[in-house]
């Protein structure tokens, strides 16, 4: 019989801990699920080899070689086969705590939500992800404003295989970077979401060094996925209050993360400070005004990235500055009545402190 949930995990390394990956599901959940690896450019048989030889038989292996440094391909391959109710993919070097599946589809029964968003540990459980910053209080449907849903950029829990179907929403295929930004922002927009804030979660390996996520790159390819997702006609047809929280959770953790993560001056080429000043001009015009809910600090690092008459080091200073957080820079917005709003900085720091 199909089981209510497909698990997929998509593996590109045979030297990952897959066998780990996959004795968390098999040994811990088990019962309600139907395991699906897919090997990304290697033999099934490597990866069969590297598993418990009590699992084995208990795999679904697919092998998927489109010659793409993207776990987009390998995701959808094994999405596109899923046959139960629910799909979940995760990561080879990640792990399920015992009972996290039963603990979603609890909450998928109980909330009638078409995805289910899972508790995140990073390196090992009792570590939290502080995200999405939700509503500590709202244990029912989350709504995608109020609740931050945005700030979870990773599909990781639940989602509806109808849903999915309904929507045709897939990774992006060929991004090597974000390719789950435009997938989620349909399921939290356009799906019934819960979040299983209390459950078993899903835990993040540390484990891995060659996550093509953590590898710099030149900003066009790294930030690909944001001129993807303002290109899409359904974003462009969102209220502007959904437009304007996408683009603000962009600007704070991807635009400004770009720059933090470049502390090195060199990189910061004419090429490279057009092109990051193209992305920020491309998130102003599809959401106009988003940044009124800034810091004051937040604001100094956005106009250092828009006007070329800051330096490197200028830019590079403005993004430290905006990190040292609760200092009076964080906190306060241009416009005081943006003070307490629902994307403002103080509410937001608050919400991500609750998180566990």
């Amino acid at each position: 019989m199909t089981a209510p949930v497909d698990v997929v995990i998509a593996v590109h390394n045979a030297e990952r801990p897959i066998g780990r990956a996959v004795a968390s599901v098999l040994d811990g959940n088990g019962e309600d699920v139907l395991l699906t690896v897919v090997c990304h450019g290697l033999p099934a048989a490597d990866i069969r080899a590297r598993l418990d030889p009590a699992h084995r038989s208990r795999v679904r292996f697919l092998e998927h070689d489109d010659g793409i440094p993207s776990p987009a391909g390998p995701f959808n391959a094994g999405m596109r086969a899923a046959e139960g109710r629910y799909v979940s993919i995760m990561g080879s070097d990640d792990w399920l705590e015992p009972g996290a599946v039963a603990s979603w589809l609890t909450t998928a029964r109980r909330t009638g939500a078409e995805t289910v968003i899972t508790r995140l540990a990073l390196g090992r459980p009792g570590n939290p992800v502080r995200t999405p910053p939700a509503r500590p209080w709202c244990r029912g449907l989350l709504d995608p404003v109020r609740d931050r849903l945005s700030y979870r950029s990773a599909p990781l829990g639940l989602v509806s295989t109808a849903a999915r179907r309904r929507l045709d929403a897939e990774l992006v295929p060929g991004l090597v970077v974000g390719d789950d930004v435009p997938y989620v922002t349909r399921l939290w927009f356009e799906t019934a979401v819960a979040y299983d804030r209390t459950g078993p979660g899903y835990v993040v390996g540390e484990d891995a060094t060659d996550r093509v996520t953590f590898s710099p790159r030149p900003i066009t390819v790294e930030l690909a996925f944001v001129r993807h997702l303002l290109g899409e006609g359904w974003f462009a047809d969102y209220p502007e209050q959904w437009r304007r929280a996408v683009c603000t959770k962009i600007t704070r953790i991807h635009l400004f993360g770009a720059v933090y993560n470049r502390p090195d001056p060199a990189f910061w080429t004419e090429a490279e400070r057009a092109a990051l000043a193209g992305v920020a001009r491309a998130l102003g015009e599809a959401a106009p005004g988003y940044e009124q809910v800034l810091s004051l600090a937040d604001r100094d690092l956005l106009r250092a990235i828009r006007q070329r008459r800051f330096t490197a080091e200028e830019m590079i200073a403005a993004a430290h500055a905006r990190r040292r957080h609760g200092t009076p820079r964080t906190v306060l917005t241009a416009d005081p009545c943006r003070l307490l709003a629902v994307e403002g900085p103080l509410r937001l720091m608050v919400a991500s402190a609750l998180v566990r």
